[in-house]
This record gives C-alpha cells, sequence and structure tokens, in this order.
C-alpha cells in the first residue's frame, strides 16, 4: 500500500515535474525565437530625443520655437525627485527593484483591476517597458510585442543605469497638447519650471501617460481630478509624501493654463512674423529640416526687439494710407452665418474659428469682430476677446464716409458710403481697433480697417557687420506669409543707378566729369527705343553728381555705354545684386528683377567704405549641448582675450573683409548719394539730424517704388508694389512712398544708434566744384551751387571733358539752339534773370519711365 502511495505521488511529482519543464522549455523557446531579431536597445545609449529649436532676439529674449515635437530636453540630474517620485508611484512603483519586467506588478494590477471592478486599472509594463515600447517597437496590443518587449526591458537594464533609463522615459512621453516630456508639460499646463512644481501639479502630469486625451483639464477634469488624487495617494504609501502633504494636495483645486487659472507661456512670445520665419527657411536649408526641428538648437537672432515693430509701423502705415487713400472698402471677404449669430457664445466661438490676420497693431491692436446689427446709421459689431458693454460696440457712420464698396463682381459702387449699412451686412468679419485721442490716448471710438491689397517689404541692418536688425515682409504675416523682404523679386529701377555709377567712378571718371543730358535712339530687336528722363525734359551737358541726384536716365544709359554694361554687370554681381546680370542697356535703370534684401546688403558696402557685408539674421547657432556650431562675426579681437583691459579702452577689432570697393569710389559715390537726399529726388521726404545717403528708385508705371538710403551705420531700404504688378497711380514714386518709411524709422533708430559724417579716405584729396557745371572754383567758393568734391590723391583731374555715350542723337533735337540760345528770360525766386529753353519733344517711344 505504502508502495501504491509513494509510486502514485511520485508520478504526480514527476508528472508535475516535466509539466514544468515543459512550459519552462516552452516559454523558452518562446523568448528565443523572439529574442532572434529584436533591434539594438544599445543605441538607447546614444539617444537624443527630438527637442524644441528656440531663438532668442539680440537682447536675448524668446521671440519663437519651432518643432515637429514639442519636447525640452532634461537630464536626469535635473529632473527634481519629486517628479521622478510622482511618475514611479503612477506607473511603476517597484522601478528600482525589478530587473525590467515586474511580475508582482502585474498580480497587484490584476488584483487592483478586480477589486476596483475596472475603474482604478494600472498598466502592468514597467517603465523600462514603456521606453522599449516607445523607441523600439510599435504599440500594438499583441503578445508578440509583450514578449519582445520583456526581452528588451531586460536587456537594457544590464545596459543603461536606472536613471538613465528614467531619464529616457520622462523625456519622450507624450503628455498631450503637443507637448513631449515633462518639461514641456510642465510649461505647458503650469507655465513653471520642473523645480517650481507642486506634489499635485506633479501627480497631474504623472496622470497623463495612460491617455492624455482621456485626461483632459478641461473636457474630463472630474476625471483628471481623481487620477491625480489616486496619484497622490500612490506617493503617499510609497513614502515620498507626509500624510498631512497627501491630505493637503488632494484636497486643492485642479488648476491648469487650459483653464485660465495660468498665464500661457505663449502670452510671453510675440506672434511669429517674416523674421523668424525667415530663419527657419534660411537654417532649415542650412543645417537641413530635420536637424533644425528637432535638434534643439540655441539660435541668437541679430533681430534688434526695439527696432522691429517701428519698422513693421513704419511700413504697415504707409500701405494703410495709400489703400486708404484709393476709397474703396473690401474687407475680410468673411462672414458668419444667421445661426451663429444666435447667442454671444456662439459668434464668439465661430469667429475665433476663422482665420483672420490677429497679428496688426498699428495706432492700437486690431480685432476681428463680427457686423450684429445694422441700424439706420450706425452698424453693432461684436469683438473678438472684448467684452460686450452695456450699449454694444458700434461703427458710426461718418466711419465709412471715406469708402466705396467693392461689389462681388469685382466694380466699385459710384458713390462713397453715408451710413454703415452701404459697406456692411449682418453677418460680415471685419477687422476694427480703438480710435483714440493723441493727447491723453482716451478712447473716441471703434473704426474699420482692412488688410491693403498694396504690399512692400522693409529690411535694415548694421552697416558694418551686415547684422539685420529689423525686418517687415509684408502688412501682416497671419494674412500673408510671403515675404517681400526676401522672396519677392522686382525691378530696382533707379535704385539699382549708383552701380552704374560705382563703375564709371572705377573707371576714370569722377562725379565732375561731364555727360550729355539729350535724347538718344538706340535699335533693338524690337525697333527703335528712345528712353527718357522722368521729367521729360532734356539738359544737355550735366556733371555725374547731378545725374543720380537728379535721377537722370538718359545720362546713366550714355555712361553705361562709355564703361560697358559687362564692367556693369561685374559690378552688381561681386556686390550681390545679381547673380548673373544680363548685359543689354535697360538694365542699367534696373530693369532686372532682384529682392530688397540683396539690395539693401549691396548699399551697406557703400556705407563702410567698400568691404565685403555677408547679410545675416544670425548671430550665433548652439546644438543641444550649447556648442557653437555657427558664428557670424568671422572679425579678429585678439584685444578680447585679454583678461583686463586699461580702463577707458575698447578691444580692437580687426576687419578681414574682403575689399569689393575702392574707399575712394565708396566715399565719392556716398557723398553724390547725399546729394540725393539733401537736393534731389528724396529732399522733400528724408529729413534727419545726422549725415544721410540714399536713393529713390521707381518703375515703369510707377508699379514697383523704392527707397535704400544708409547713414554713417545703418542701412536701411524700402519696396512697395502689387504683388501681381501694376500701376499704383500718378505720384506713387519711391519718393513719394518708400522715403517716408525711410524717414520713421531712421529717425528713431539714430536715437539709438546715432550717426556721424563718413569718413572720408586718407586718400581724397577735396577740391570745390560748381554742381551744375562741373567747373573747378577756388578754395575760398561759397555758394549753393559749390560741392566740395573727392578727388583721387595723385589723379590730376581733367575738367571739360564731355561724354555722349556714342548714340544717335534724337532726330527732334536742335542741340545748340536748345541748350545754347533760343530760349526766354524769366525772373527767378531771388529776383535774378535766367534764360529758360523750350520744351524739349521726343519720339513716340520711350522706357517705360525707370526712374
Amino acid at each position: 500500500m505504502f508502495r501504491f502511495i509513494l509510486s502514485f505521488f511520485g508520478g504526480i511529482f514527476t508528472a508535475i515535474t516535466m509539466s514544468l519543464a515543459m512550459v519552462a522549455l516552452s516559454i523558452g523557446a518562446v523568448f528565443w525565437m523572439y529574442g532572434r531579431d529584436l533591434p539594438s536597445h544599445e543605441s538607447l545609449a546614444q539617444y537624443t530625443p527630438p527637442t524644441i529649436s528656440r531663438i532668442y532676439s539680440g537682447q536675448g529674449r524668446l521671440i519663437d520655437e519651432f518643432a515637429k515635437e514639442r519636447r525640452l530636453f532634461a537630464p536626469a540630474d535635473t529632473i527634481p525627485d519629486l517628479i521622478k517620485q510622482a511618475f514611479i508611484s503612477a506607473e511603476d512603483k517597484n522601478f528600482y527593484q525589478h530587473e525590467g519586467y515586474d511580475l508582482r506588478g502585474i498580480a497587484a494590477a490584476a488584483i487592483d483591476a478586480v477589486r476596483s471592478r475596472g475603474r482604478d486599472v494600472r498598466g502592468a509594463s514597467t517603465i523600462t517597458q514603456q521606453v522599449m515600447k516607445n523607441f523600439l517597437l510599435s504599440g500594438d496590443r499583441r503578445a508578440e510585442r509583450k514578449i519582445k518587449e520583456i526581452i528588451l526591458a531586460a536587456r537594457l537594464e544590464e545596459t543603461l543605469p536606472k536613471e538613465k533609463i528614467l531619464e529616457l522615459y520622462l523625456n519622450e512621453i507624450f503628455l498631450g497638447q503637443n507637448s513631449y516630456g515633462v518639461a514641456a508639460a510642465s510649461q505647458t499646463y503650469f507655465n513653471k519650471t520642473l523645480g517650481e512644481l507642486a506634489p499635485h501639479e506633479a501627480a497631474f502630469l504623472a496622470s497623463l501617460p495612460k491617455a492624455p486625451s482621456d485626461f483632459h483639464p478641461v473636457r474630463r477634469k472630474e476625471r483628471l481630478l481623481s487620477r491625480r488624487n489616486f496619484v497622490l495617494r500612490e506617493m503617499f504609501e510609497n513614502g515620498y509624501i507626509s500624510k498631512a502633504e497627501y491630505e493637503a494636495e488632494k484636497a486643492l483645486p485642479l488648476r491648469s493654463v487650459q483653464n485660465g487659472d495660468f498665464e500661457s507661456f505663449k502670452a510671453e512670445l510675440p506672434p511669429r512674423d517674416y523674421f523668424t520665419d525667415e530663419i527657419r527657411r534660411q537654417l532649415s536649408e542650412n543645417f537641413g529640416e530635420g536637424e533644425f526641428f528637432t535638434g534643439g538648437l540655441t539660435v541668437r537672432a541679430s533681430i534688434d526687439n526695439e527696432m522691429q515693430p517701428i519698422a513693421a509701423n513704419a511700413l504697415r502705415l504707409q500701405l494703410e494710407q495709400y489703400d486708404r487713400g484709393r476709397g474703396v472698402w473690401r474687407g475680410t471677404g468673411e462672414s458668419l452665418p444667421a445661426e451663429a449669430l444666435e447667442t454671444e457664445e456662439k459668434w464668439r466661438a465661430a469667429l475665433a474659428d476663422l482665420r483672420v490676420p490677429r497679428d496688426i497693431d498699428l495706432e492700437n491692436q486690431w480685432y476681428p469682430a463680427v457686423v450684429l446689427q445694422i441700424g439706420d446709421k450706425d452698424a453693432r459689431i461684436g469683438i473678438e476677446g472684448v467684452e460686450e458693454d452695456a450699449d454694444g460696440h458700434w461703427i458710426p457712420a461718418k466711419d465709412v464716409q471715406w469708402a466705396r464698396k467693392r461689389l462681388e463682381n469685382g466694380n466699385v459702387t459710384k458713390r462713397k458710403a453715408r451710413v454703415a449699412g452701404d459697406l456692411l451686412s449682418v453677418g460680415d468679419v471685419v477687422l476694427v481697433r480703438r480710435m483714440t485721442a493723441d493727447g491723453n490716448g482716451s478712447f473716441i471710438r471703434w473704426t474699420l480697417r482692412q488688410v491693403p491689397q498694396v504690399q512692400g517689404g522693409f529690411v535694415a541692418m548694421d552697416a558694418d557687420t551686415g547684422r539685420v536688425i529689423a525686418m517687415q515682409g509684408g502688412f501682416s504675416y497671419q494674412s500673408s506669409v510671403f515675404n517681400r523682404a526676401t522672396q519677392a523679386r522686382r525691378q530696382p529701377g533707379s535704385s539699382f543707378k549708383p552701380f552704374v555709377y560705382a563703375s564709371a567712378l572705377d573707371s576714370g571718371y569722377s562725379p565732375a566729369t561731364i555727360v550729355v543730358d539729350a535724347p538718344i535712339e538706340i535699335d533693338t530687336p524690337q525697333g527703335v527705343w528712345r528712353p527718357k528722363n522722368a521729367s521729360h525734359k532734356f539738359y544737355g551737358p550735366t556733371p555725374l553728381r547731378t545725374g543720380i541726384e537728379q535721377s537722370r536716365n538718359l545720362m546713366t544709359i550714355r555712361l553705361a555705354q562709355e564703361v560697358g554694361m559687362d564692367v556693369v554687370g561685374s559690378y552688381a554681381e561681386r556686390f550681390g545684386v545679381y547673380d548673373n546680370l544680363s548685359p543689354v542697356l535697360a538694365n542699367a535703370l534696373g530693369a532686372q528683377e532682384t529682392t530688397l534684401y540683396q539690395m539693401v546688403s549691396a548699399y551697406a558696402m557703400f556705407a563702410n567704405g567698400g568691404e565685403r557685408v555677408q547679410p545675416t539674421l544670425v548671430d550665433r547657432v548652439q546644438d543641444r549641448y550649447g556648442r557653437t556650431v555657427y558664428q557670424h562675426d568671422q572679425r579678429l579681437c585678439n584685444d578680447c582675450k585679454q583678461v583686463s583691459l586699461t580702463p577707458g579702452q575698447a578691444p580692437r577689432v580687426i576687419s578681414n573683409r574682403e575689399r569689393v570697393m575702392d574707399p575712394v569710389t565708396a566715399y565719392q559715390l556716398t557723398s553724390m548719394m547725399r546729394g540725393v537726399v539733401e537736393r534731389g529726388t528724396a529732399r522733400k521726404a528724408v529729413n534727419l539730424p545726422v549725415p544721410i545717403a540714399g536713393k529713390t528708385g521707381t518703375t515703369n508705371d510707377e508699379k514697383d517704388a523704392w527707397f535704400v538710403g544708409f547713414s554713417s551705420n545703418i542701412v536701411a531700404g524700402c519696396y512697395i508694389g502689387f504683388d501681381t504688378p501694376r500701376a499704383m497711380g500718378r505720384g506713387s514714386g519711391g519718393g513719394a512712398l518708400c522715403a517716408p518709411v525711410f524717414q520713421r524709422f531712421m529717425s528713431q533708430a539714430i536715437k539709438k544708434y546715432g550717426g556721424g559724417d563718413f569718413k572720408a579716405p586718407d586718400s581724397c584729396v577735396f577740391i570745390n566744384i560748381d554742381r551744375f557745371t562741373g567747373a573747378r572754383l577756388s578754395d575760398g567758393a561759397s555758394g549753393n551751387n559749390v560741392v566740395s568734391e573727392c578727388f583721387r590723391d595723385g589723379e590730376e583731374p581733367i575738367f571739360g571733358i564731355m561724354f555722349d555715350g556714342g548714340f544717335a542723337m534724337g532726330g527732334d533735337l536742335p542741340l545748340v539752339e536748345e541748350l545754347g540760345g533760343g530760349g526766354r528770360e524769366v525772373t527767378t525766386s531771388t529776383g535774378k534773370k535766367a534764360v529758360v529753353g523750350p520744351k524739349a519733344t521726343f519720339g513716340t517711344l520711350s522706357s517705360g519711365g525707370l526712374y
């Protein structure tokens, strides 16, 4: 009997042993089979997660962020213990004890799920397993993936320390609201750093990994509150917080940015604009789009926080003045249906969903608004972000009487509006701003605004370093992201003429050289071309200085013919205005397209005495570890390496830049362009307390208006025109449209950056000349006609030589009679007598009036 019992239990033991062995062998076989072709876990030791690239202004202010996944990388030693403890309590309480997988945790999770009937369900995966799933495996719910996850987790535990695994997890995990990692989530939900979080806020974040969308702080607030309190209880039970702390923290309400309890970090960021978007475009080219959006670059931009809004408003004001001068109302083109206007809550929600510009701050902030009611004369509006008054907000009749309405068929009403209903209909979405008194800023009324159809660009940079301190690429970035400062290719018109004159000055001409200003005929494949001056007059033999001051087309054409368009082209290409200038004479008048950005950087080389300038929006780029990977300024500064300098002594910076122009030529040209501002085509618009040089530009039928000018240290340029080129109307030249933009900006820039006389090279010899005739005058000569001109030392200037360019004269030009006699005598404003010749006539063809 005993033997039978022993045999029976022996058989059972053998069966159990064999079964266990078979199970072990099966499990081993399964793990061996799935463990053969797994991805390498060793790469995680060098893993660098995708992080945000951030752009800072020249003053160190954060101005923009770019990322595919919004993540701020936080090394393990910078993450507070409280944060680690919260996540360990929520996700893997045995993290520091297990070896990658936790059998006890799996059992405990199952028991909790049964006890709570599914209400408190903890994931059975350890933090190490979640790292494997997030980095190396897919997220599908299959047993095969779970087996691979356990295998890789065990291997990873043998390779990396616990803190490194936790670092990977806390930086990679998605926590909702486009936030990846705890550092970004802390900023998104609380606008705080990790070190500023309280236990209940750490528990808030630790509640999210399970399913961020199911624990939304607004839509699923109660569910998130319950989960947060569960995590707090786990932290207490694990010994991370005391009972008193647990009770106090659990009693606190659920607070977040999304609930309006904290101001969003985005409120501290200015709206994205043309400047930072251009940085994105350029750095994506240089570093690659992937590196820029995921590499955690720190970009120190050259932008000046104070000057950028001044530049933006200087351009916007001019564009709006032109647009309102045309007197046509277009609105936004958007409207809300009648059902969206039933309640304030509905129209506010509908308005918030519309894509209309919200980044315009001209005189006052512009707001989207919807027309709620049309009265006999006025219109009642609802304004986004502005609370309703007891009487509502109204657009009065007098605010619309400047405009005629553009109809759906494109036609414009014949008469201007008299009451608000002539322009507006119920449901129309419009832009409005507060009209305030100039004296004390008191509110007057709400006034209608619209984004102009005419557009433009503005760029200002340091003339010595090429650092762009301000850039505006249009009226509103949110209305149109196309950057007209860097992307629009337009005819520069007469703003190109300084490069023709520069090639002449370097070819032996001087500011006193005489060139004939008279009609010419040029045979072209399209027929005879008879270019003409903007004034439709000709002036006979004229010095070069007067030619550029008064922007004479005929003189410029003759000069380009004498010098040679191949030489002019080489200058334009050397200065970076063009990559390849076509050698046709019309291009001497700026007929070939270029960008404002290229023109301004080229003028900077005039301003700094002829040294190469590489324009830049970026001073420095550092990688995620703080290593400098790009630096713009390559000048030498040996003194900067010294520990200290003599008091009052500044570091000596040595320029190592290429010289692109003779310094005497640069000074001569600058002096001639000062004449443009003081006596020439920009004299009515530019009046500043320091010497300014510059050049206007206007193209055929006033399709493009330009002005580029500079002080001794700042160069700035403006372009205005319709995106699809068309005539802007009589009087819309560079001096009328763009020079005032330059004036507004530079009047403020000079207050900050100063300015002074343009430095003359030591090799300059100054001789007085008559600016009307080019004749040499005595050293003591004075008067409005006297100019002290720079000539090259060692070169004896020759006066009286005249160039006609070798062209056939216009057939209707009686040269001697027109210029030498046959005129009529008049009395000038000074009481003196003068002889004025009769009006000149030309042929039927013209250049189109590039001037």
